[in-house]
């Protein structure tokens, strides 16, 4: 137990608790090799200010032994401990006594990437911060005893830090050594230098050697962080960390990140309440002068096209083409302009599978019937969590057409008024519940609600989609901006989805702000795989009610996939309303306040097909128009003939970017107007309420 000896008092250390400790351990500060250890040919005993050194030369080797005062926890307080350095070790470790330095450390802190800094808390206190997190907080009995123990620790980590460094220099010379061998081969023959092996292990090297880089760079710049977490939640008080981000008040310059990228600035006129009713109507004016084009909703017929997508491998001639790209890239590079291969895209655009996230749109059109506003934003969120499944369709790792910019998509949702309905009914409320009831069984045979859907790639660097969705007869709506970025984690592919999407519901005269999920596609070489992860936001400021959930990624070391988390908050009272958890692409358990709970399988919840018009009846812009001889190609499994189509559509944007930049044009959307850091409709459902 570390209360085997008795502390010292926490006061400026006496000359007795010197003469305690010099009895209780020889200071000792022996040489790199193991045989001076055991002679202890150097040593420095406190408070005689003497420091024997048979080689000066090695100065940066010494192993230094010892009494040390440590903090222990609140209860123990600082306790006596006997600490050893070892240089070779590059670790720092202690034991309850000196008599117990040969069995097993009490613990240890390891030295590489570590810092060492004094403290002014008590005399003589110095603290030992290590890139894991992990610190110790020391007390020498005099100033010299502590210089002497800061100087040694920050020698021995620096050496360390250092010849990490110098072992990374040498690896990243091997590398490119055996690269360069790799592409001096020739191109055909028994070994060249397209051989599959060999640009696997040029590709896995390359990644390995940025990873290692990385993760070298990243504890050398946290240790930092963490050193100066500690001392100012130290200074500030426990609790200041305690304080839940639910109630803290957001103030107007504050900017929110999600997934390492910035998703919106408030100073934007788009995130204050009712921003859209004050855009410059001038503005709105010419946008819809340009918008001539009307999209006949009675032509649009059921959409056969199921747009599955067939579980397969990467083959073995398209494991060399993936290969050959992986070698060329480097770990975190944006691959928003790298051209990808052909044979991953799935057939459909980017901007149709925003519309098959709304493949539930009775659960959606379901939101603005809620009772209360706690209902309202619960059954948000039960409709955010099961909409993934549909618009990802499953865990298949393929990727949708880039749009090209002006490329839009529509269509429209049909559903019976009777289906309208809520995955759930609460039991809090009963008379809104029968009234609500009530109103479900007087509307079967009363027809159905449209639902029409239209999104426009309004931006081509960066890469930016703004959808919007309305239903009239419910007075909702939903208004989106995307802005993906790619970028490359060695054997995986990371998407961020920065942006944000605000749904209106009119009736209540109330906005629901939410974020987007980050997309990985994992194992790229051999089975690829997609799982969504990270940490996003839903929020109606007006009813003071918001959502945390997480998607959360698998371990690299057991764990499931594709699980999810939520929690459903009154900020103004602090209270959780529900929580869910589960998989996002399989079964999720909601469990709420009133004790109820549900449980939902989104693979089993149906599917409304949506409307779309024939693919002769729609615009040269159109998605499905507009990308038919690439998803024709490869239906027909004809790889090289895609490949062409695409790269024909991405010449033609090219040449209309160039001749817009000769002549000084400014591209405008058809469907959508920039204000501040994102995009709304032209004409949106709440403008004409």
């Amino acid at each position: 137990m570390d209360n085997t000896e008795k502390p010292i008092k926490e006061s400026k250390a006496s000359q007795q608790d010197k003469n305690e400790r010099s009895s209780k351990g020889k200071w000792s500060l022996d040489l790199g090799n193991p045989a001076h250890r055991q002679a202890r040919s150097g040593s420095y005993s406190p408070g005689t200010g003497a420091v024997s050194d048979t080689h000066p030369s090695q100065t940066q080797k010494r192993h230094l032994e010892g009494v040390l005062n440590k903090y222990t926890n609140l209860l123990q307080g600082w306790q006596n401990r006997y600490f050893v350095l070892d240089p070779e070790l590059g670790q720092l470790q202690y034991f309850i006594n000196e008599l117990s330095k040969n069995q097993k450390p009490r613990g240890s802190l390891p030295l590489i990437s570590s810092s060492v800094s004094p403290s002014d808390e008590f005399p003589y206190m110095f603290t030992v911060y290590a890139a894991n997190g992990d610190f110790f907080k020391l007390r020498a009995c005099d100033a010299r005893e502590q210089q002497m123990w800061m100087t040694q620790l920050q020698l021995c980590a620096r050496r360390h830090s250092d010849g990490s460094a110098k072992v990374m220099f040498q690896a990243e010379g091997q590398q490119k050594n055996l690269v360069n061998s790799i592409e001096s081969l020739p191109s055909r023959g028994p070994l060249s230098s397209l051989d599959q092996d060999l640009l696997l292990l040029k590709a896995t090297s390359a990644a390995t050697l940025s990873c290692l880089g990385e993760c070298l760079s990243i504890l050398q710049h946290n240790v930092c962080q963490a050193a100066q977490h500690i001392t100012h939640s130290h200074m500030q008080g426990s609790n200041a960390d305690n304080i839940s981000n639910w109630s803290r008040p957001k103030t107007a310059s504050e900017d929110h990140v999600k997934n390492g990228e910035l998703t919106r600035n408030n100073t934007s006129t788009i995130h204050q309440p009712h921003s859209p009713l004050h855009r410059n109507k001038q503005q709105l004016k010419d946008t819809e002068n340009s918008s001539s084009e009307s999209v006949d909703s009675s032509e649009e017929i059921t959409d056969t096209e199921d747009n599955e997508e067939e579980d397969l491998g990467v083959l073995d001639d398209q494991r060399s083409i993936i290969l050959h790209l992986l070698s060329q890239l480097k770990l975190g590079m944006d691959l928003t302009r790298v051209v990808l291969p052909t044979f991953i895209l799935e057939k459909r655009s980017l901007l149709e599978m925003y519309a098959n996230f709304m493949a539930h749109p009775d659960v959606f059109l379901a939101i603005t019937s809620g009772a209360t506003p706690e209902e309202r934003m619960i059954r948000f969120v039960e409709y955010y969590l099961t909409a993934f499944h549909e618009g990802r369709k499953g865990a298949v790792a393929k990727k949708p057409y880039n749009p090209i910019l002006g490329e839009s998509f529509h269509c429209t949702w049909d559903v019976q008024r009777d289906k309208v309905r809520p995955l759930r009914t609460t039991s809090s409320s009963p008379a809104p519940a029968a009234a609500h009831s009530t109103q479900i069984t007087s509307s079967e045979g009363l027809g159905s609600y449209r639902l029409r859907f239209v999104a426009e790639q309004v931006s081509h660097h960066p890469p930016v989609s703004g959808f919007y969705c309305e239903c009239k007869e419910q007075q909702i709506c939903v208004n989106t901006h995307v802005w993906t970025k790619s970028k490359f984690m060695g054997m995986s592919i990371g998407v961020s989805m920065v942006g944000e999407g605000i749904l209106h519901l009119l009736e209540h005269d109330e906005e629901y702000v939410f974020t987007l999920p980050s997309a990985y596609a994992r194992s790229i070489l051999t089975v690829p795989w997609v799982e969504l992860g990270g940490k996003v936001s839903i929020c109606c400021a007006k009813s003071g009610y918001s959502a945390a959930v997480t998607f959360h990624t698998k371990p690299f070391y057991g764990g499931k996939v594709h699980r999810v988390t939520a929690e459903v908050k009154h900020n103004p009272s602090g209270t959780i309303v529900c929580k869910a958890q589960g998989e996002w692409n399989g079964t999720l358990e909601f469990t709420y306040s009133s004790g109820e709970t549900k449980v939902i399988d989104t693979s089993k919840l149906p599917v409304i097909k949506k409307k779309i018009r024939p693919l002769e009846k729609q615009s040269q812009y159109e998605s499905r128009w507009l990308w038919k001889h690439v998803t024709a190609a490869l239906k027909a499994g004809d790889i090289d003939a895609a490949t062409e189509h695409k790269h024909q559509l991405e010449e033609k944007q090219r040449r209309e970017g160039k001749q817009r930049t000769a002549s000084s044009t400014t591209w405008k959307p058809k469907y959508f107007i920039k204000e501040g850091d994102g995009w709304v409709y032209h004409n949106p459902l709440w403008k004409t309420k």
